[in-house]
């Protein structure tokens, strides 16, 4: 697209996502996220009562540690989504 003499750049926006999408997404149980955002840091915004998550800074966050990088015995969800993940 061309304004001008200025090219015109489109700025996607991605959309926030719920728990409940985020649960789908990834198959895994809402408990299951829960734990991962208070003990491993997974990215998620809280917006009044509701939790509020970026896909994007989901996959970043799965892909760079997350899920299983501590001594801890891994919950049977975390396992199952990484085994899925792996084949």
């Amino acid at each position: 697209m061309r304004e001008g003499d200025k090219c015109v750049k489109e700025q996607v926006i991605e959309k926030w996502t719920t728990l409940k999408e985020v649960q789908k997404y990834l198959g895994v149980k809402c408990d299951t996220i829960l734990q991962w955002i208070s003990k491993r840091n997974m990215p998620a915004y809280k917006v009044g009562r509701l939790w509020k998550f970026k896909l994007s800074e989901v996959d970043d966050w799965l892909r760079s540690s997350g899920v299983g990088d501590d001594n801890s015995a891994p919950d049977e969800y975390a396992v199952r989504f990484l085994e899925h993940m792996i084949l």
